[in-house]
């Protein structure tokens, strides 16, 4: 593996990472009040887009890290649309 190819990893794990704080908190309190559903749609369209990219390109890094990133950001949107039922 190449210095370049560690360097995506990286950094797409730092940016996958930084969303898990927020779904815990979400996950524990079930209190949504505060976070907006825009945002996290537009960042969640804004990931997918850097999926198709990764595979277009055939870049490895960006499609498993922001293959995880997908995931967590639906997680969160989900979480977003439940809760606020409450």
């Amino acid at each position: 593996m190449e210095f370049i190819d560690v360097l995506g990893f990286f950094a797409g794990i730092c940016v996958t990472i930084s969303v898990i704080p927020q779904i815990w908190k979400v996950w524990k309190t079930k209190k949504v009040k505060d976070i907006s559903l825009l945002t996290f749609s537009i960042l969640t369209f804004g990931v997918a887009l850097w999926v198709v990219y990764g595979v277009l390109k055939n870049d490895l890094p960006i499609i498993v890290t922001n293959s995880i990133s997908l995931t967590l950001n639906l997680l969160m949107v989900y979480f977003i649309v439940y809760y606020e039922k409450e």
